[in-house]
């Protein structure tokens, strides 16, 4: 019997932050010496060096998404050798995590939705905090990357959400917007999940329910 839903934040509540990253990516490809020949090689390699971070940031080896996102960015700039202050560049970034655009769909999903409603987000936890109060969104409870000092698609941080609010795998499902954090990331920790394509992106060779949106998800129930 499902007794609760972990949810996802961002991409999945609440847009992304694409475009403070997009800024950013624009100002290193203008200001860069040619180094890149088009600007999305340097929003793949800002990608895979943030991603890379996060994989090897758990246990005592933990280091906040803020932290992540500024080192990842500095490496990026060394990348197109470019001189430029990493933390001041991400600044509107860190802003819009704290006060993210939602999507129009989300405030009635959590309304009508007869499970409590836990989040499970890759974020720091003053960060979450601030964008749930921004967006007038309660919620059974959050657990955060770093309260597990581990980031999805690790399994420490579904153990927790479990543990915490004491609950088994079968007793819940997970929803979000990443096939590899989210429902990869669920499976690997026994939990179902629904895949929230909200973008249209092709199906993947992974079992897994798929919803457009969040309203959808009351029907999948």
């Amino acid at each position: 019997m499902i007794k609760a839903l972990f949810c996802d934040f961002y991409g999945t509540v609440v847009l992304e932050d694409d475009e403070p990253i997009n800024t950013i990516i624009e100002h290193i490809y203008k200001y860069g010496n040619g180094n890149a020949h088009r600007k999305s090689e340097i929003g793949t390699y800002w990608w895979q060096r943030f991603s890379t971070l996060c994989a090897d940031s758990y246990g005592d080896n933990f280091r906040m998404q803020r932290e992540l996102e500024i080192q990842s960015l500095l490496e990026t700039l060394e990348r197109f050798d470019i001189k430029e202050d990493a933390v001041k560049l991400c600044e509107p970034q860190f802003e819009y995590w704290k006060a993210p655009l939602i999507f129009s769909d989300s405030k009635l999903f959590f309304s009508k939705c007869f499970l409590p409603i836990y989040i499970v987000s890759n974020i720091d936890t003053a960060d979450l905090n601030s964008a749930l109060k921004y967006n007038g969104l309660e919620t059974a409870g959050i657990v955060t990357s770093e309260e597990a000092r581990a980031y999805k698609p690790r399994q420490e941080i579904f153990n927790l959400a479990l543990s915490k609010f004491g609950l088994k795998p079968n007793e819940v499902i997970h929803m979000g917007d990443s096939i590899t954090s989210d429902v990869m990331g669920a499976k690997a920790a026994g939990i179902q999940s629904i895949w929230i394509n909200r973008k249209g992106k092709p199906n993947p060779l992974c079992p897994c329910i798929q919803s457009a949106d969040l309203i959808n998800v009351l029907k999948c129930l």
